[in-house]
Protein backbone atom coordinates (compact mmCIF):
# COMPACT_ATOMS: atom_id res chain seq x y z
CA UNK A 1 0.00 0.00 0.00
CA UNK A 2 1.34 3.43 -0.94
CA UNK A 3 1.68 5.90 1.89
CA UNK A 4 0.58 9.41 1.11
CA UNK A 5 2.87 12.18 2.31
CA UNK A 6 0.81 14.68 4.25
CA UNK A 7 1.70 18.35 4.45
CA UNK A 8 -0.25 20.82 6.59
CA UNK A 9 -1.57 22.78 3.59
CA UNK A 10 -1.87 22.67 -0.16
CA UNK A 11 1.70 22.30 -1.19
CA UNK A 12 3.48 24.37 -3.81
CA UNK A 13 5.87 22.26 -5.89
CA UNK A 14 8.87 23.82 -7.57
CA UNK A 15 9.58 21.29 -10.30
CA UNK A 16 12.93 21.23 -12.12
CA UNK A 17 13.37 18.88 -15.08
CA UNK A 18 17.00 18.44 -16.15
CA UNK A 19 18.53 16.53 -19.07
CA UNK A 20 22.21 15.83 -18.36
CA UNK A 21 24.90 14.89 -20.88
CA UNK A 22 26.21 11.36 -20.46
CA UNK A 23 29.84 12.46 -20.17
CA UNK A 24 29.17 14.37 -16.91
CA UNK A 25 26.22 12.38 -15.60
CA UNK A 26 27.88 10.65 -12.65
CA UNK A 27 29.64 13.79 -11.45
CA UNK A 28 26.45 15.88 -11.88
CA UNK A 29 24.33 13.36 -9.98
CA UNK A 30 26.78 13.24 -7.07
CA UNK A 31 26.94 17.08 -7.03
CA UNK A 32 23.14 17.30 -6.98
CA UNK A 33 22.77 14.86 -4.11
CA UNK A 34 25.69 16.01 -1.99
CA UNK A 35 25.84 19.74 -2.69
CA UNK A 36 23.10 21.41 -4.70
CA UNK A 37 19.94 19.93 -3.18
CA UNK A 38 21.25 20.38 0.39
CA UNK A 39 22.06 24.04 -0.41
CA UNK A 40 18.56 24.60 -1.78
CA UNK A 41 17.09 23.06 1.36
CA UNK A 42 19.34 25.21 3.59
CA UNK A 43 17.52 28.30 2.30
CA UNK A 44 14.58 27.32 4.53
CA UNK A 45 12.13 27.95 1.69
CA UNK A 46 11.18 24.30 1.21
CA UNK A 47 9.97 21.60 3.59
CA UNK A 48 11.04 18.63 1.50
CA UNK A 49 12.26 17.37 -1.84
CA UNK A 50 12.28 14.33 -4.09
CA UNK A 51 14.39 13.36 -7.07
CA UNK A 52 13.22 11.08 -9.88
CA UNK A 53 14.85 9.62 -12.97
CA UNK A 54 12.76 9.55 -16.12
CA UNK A 55 12.19 6.01 -17.35
CA UNK A 56 11.50 4.82 -20.89
CA UNK A 57 13.58 7.49 -22.61
CA UNK A 58 16.25 7.33 -25.29
CA UNK A 59 19.39 8.05 -23.26
CA UNK A 60 21.84 8.37 -26.15
CA UNK A 61 21.91 12.16 -25.74
CA UNK A 62 21.50 12.33 -21.96
CA UNK A 63 19.57 11.24 -18.91
CA UNK A 64 16.57 13.15 -17.58
CA UNK A 65 15.78 13.82 -13.93
CA UNK A 66 12.98 15.62 -12.15
CA UNK A 67 13.74 17.33 -8.86
CA UNK A 68 10.76 18.55 -6.84
CA UNK A 69 10.99 20.95 -3.93
CA UNK A 70 7.93 21.35 -1.68
CA UNK A 71 7.00 24.74 -0.21
CA UNK A 72 4.27 25.27 2.36
CA UNK A 73 2.97 28.33 0.53
CA UNK A 74 3.62 30.48 -2.51
CA UNK A 75 5.43 33.18 -0.52
CA UNK A 76 8.17 30.69 0.39
CA UNK A 77 8.69 29.88 -3.27
CA UNK A 78 8.88 33.57 -4.19
CA UNK A 79 11.40 34.11 -1.37
CA UNK A 80 13.55 31.38 -2.92
CA UNK A 81 13.16 32.80 -6.41
CA UNK A 82 13.98 36.36 -5.34
CA UNK A 83 16.82 35.73 -2.90
CA UNK A 84 18.44 32.39 -3.73
CA UNK A 85 17.62 30.92 -7.15
CA UNK A 86 20.01 32.93 -9.34
CA UNK A 87 23.02 32.20 -7.10
CA UNK A 88 22.28 28.48 -6.82
CA UNK A 89 21.52 28.07 -10.54
CA UNK A 90 24.74 29.92 -11.42
CA UNK A 91 26.77 27.33 -9.50
CA UNK A 92 25.48 24.56 -11.76
CA UNK A 93 26.00 26.58 -14.92
CA UNK A 94 29.60 27.29 -13.94
CA UNK A 95 30.35 23.73 -12.90
CA UNK A 96 28.71 22.06 -15.92
CA UNK A 97 28.70 24.68 -18.71
CA UNK A 98 26.61 23.53 -21.67
CA UNK A 99 26.27 20.02 -20.21
CA UNK A 100 22.62 20.12 -19.14
CA UNK A 101 19.29 21.66 -20.03
CA UNK A 102 16.82 22.65 -17.32
CA UNK A 103 13.12 23.40 -17.47
CA UNK A 104 11.40 24.80 -14.41
CA UNK A 105 7.70 24.83 -13.56
CA UNK A 106 5.56 25.68 -10.58
CA UNK A 107 2.76 23.39 -9.46
CA UNK A 108 0.08 23.55 -6.78
CA UNK A 109 -1.49 20.56 -5.11
CA UNK A 110 -5.22 20.32 -5.84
Amino acid sequence: MLRKIHYPCRVIVYNVTVKVDLNVHDLWLRWMREEHIPRVMETGCFVGNKMYRLLEEDTRDGITYVIQYFAEDISRYFDYKEHHAARLQKEGLEMFPGKFQAFRSLLREV
